[in-house]
């Protein structure tokens, strides 16, 4: 997937987990945040960011924070840059052969990002962003997340049930080692994770190629539950 008119500027401020200070052309502007994480070790005062310039005036942000490096490693903090960049993947083949993709997949009293046909079974997956790495490992999720281990169960009863079932991570950076559950954090998604694991849900992670203005999936990284 790939952005327009990205601009690069310098994180000053993040007042609330939606809007941004940053100098863009040597002027403060206030920039909306697509990510309502924590991202506090993303964000210091200081670090070299890209945005990308709304063409909509009615807006009352002028720009979208959504690239930031951090030491030598450049990290996509748009939460809806995930979604959009699993249908490419899934697309062109990521998962193999598959049919009657769709996104935003109502089953029941449950949505998913994505549904489709493969093997000739129905199938649903579920996508993670993930952003918070320490030396090359990551962690998900970096704030407690009830809506995440909701996730989690809703798939496992599905894979007890025979559909095919999958949540995949996806690590919007590149050169990471491994991802694990952040237990410290939210230990019940943590348990939800695994009991899914061990109930036949297929848990996937994919790093990324990232660039100011772009971001794809990549290469797959190992899960250590």
């Amino acid at each position: 997937m790939r952005y327009h008119s990205i601009v690069p500027g310098v994180f000053l401020a993040r007042p609330n987990r939606f809007i941004a200070h940053i100098k863009i052309n040597g002027k403060e502007e206030i920039c909306h945040v697509k990510n309502t994480g924590r991202c506090r070790e993303l964000l210091p005062t200081g670090a070299k960011v890209w945005c990308e310039k709304s063409d909509n005036p009615t807006r009352k942000t002028g720009y979208d924070l959504i690239t930031v490096q951090k030491d030598r490693r450049l990290i996509n903090m748009d939460s809806q840059a995930p979604n959009a960049a699993v249908k490419e993947w899934l697309e062109n083949g990521g998962l193999g052969q598959i049919e009657s993709l769709k996104p935003e997949s109502r089953h029941g009293d449950s949505r998913f990002d994505f549904s489709f046909t493969k093997d000739g079974k129905s199938c649903f997956l579920e996508v993670k962003g993930v952003t918070l790495e320490n030396d090359g490992v990551c962690a998900f999720p970096d704030a407690p997340t009830i809506r995440g281990a909701k996730h989690l169960r809703e798939l496992t009863t599905l894979a007890k049930e025979g559909y095919g079932a999958y949540v995949l991570f996806v690590i919007q950076m590149a050169d990471v080692k491994y991802l694990h559950p952040n237990d410290a954090t939210d230990p019940d998604f943590g348990k939800a994770l695994r009991d899914a694991a061990a109930a036949g849900v297929k848990v996937l992670a994919m790093d990324c190629q990232v660039t100011p203005d772009s971001m794809r999936l990549h290469s797959p990284v190992a899960v250590r539950l």
